[in-house]
């Protein structure tokens, strides 16, 4: 198990990892398996939304469980985080990518550098931010003209990295997407790669 706590000359900080959900559609699979996994390496995840209240996770579209929001988007700053994660779910990211402060935060994240990872069809925020153009990624197969329209280079992997960019298509490659992001928190971001 990676362990995620960074030591300093004088405290042990746990990692606090964003991730952001829109309230609706949110699925599950790829919101609390990537939580699990930070969780058990130590992190601190904490939810971020753009309401107050619950989010509702959802298998493909029907609903599951909620989960109660931390705290709203726009109250919160990328300094305060040590990486961010975009779950994915149809009605999630296109509801997210239509709140101007959550699509600041993603565009924010991304260029301090910092482990951003993006699943399914979350790969609509990173389009709508504007921060895929160059890189390379993937995501489900139905959002890919929407990331090749925002420049990026699309590939049908399990996941890729690129930089700080984490991405991965769908729930079955949930193993290989917490690896990635478990290697970005404890080492920093990698080159390119797939």
């Amino acid at each position: 198990m990676t362990d995620l706590m960074q030591t300093d000359d004088t405290k042990t900080r746990e990692k606090k990892v964003a991730f952001l959900t829109a309230t609706e559609g949110v699925e599950g699979v790829e919101l609390t398996e990537p939580w699990a996994a930070l969780e058990q390496a130590g992190a601190r995840p904490e939810l971020l939304s753009t309401k107050k209240g619950e989010v509702q996770l959802v298998r493909h579209l029907e609903p599951t469980e909620t989960r109660t929001v931390d705290r709203v988007v726009g109250d919160a700053s990328v300094d305060e985080f040590d990486a961010l994660v975009l779950p994915g779910g149809v009605a999630n990211p296109d509801a997210l990518r239509m709140d101007a402060s959550a699509v600041e935060f993603v565009k924010a994240f991304v260029a301090s550098g910092k482990p951003v990872a993006a699943i399914c069809h979350a790969g609509w925020m990173l389009a709508e931010a504007g921060v895929v153009e160059g890189r390379r990624v993937t995501s489900w197969p139905s959002v890919q003209t929407d990331l090749r329209n925002a420049g990026a280079e699309w590939v049908d992997e399990q996941v890729v990295t690129d930089g700080n960019l984490i991405t991965s298509r769908k729930p079955a490659d949930i193993p290989d997407f917490n690896n990635a992001l478990l290697e970005a928190l404890a080492h920093g971001p990698a080159g390119t790669s797939s």
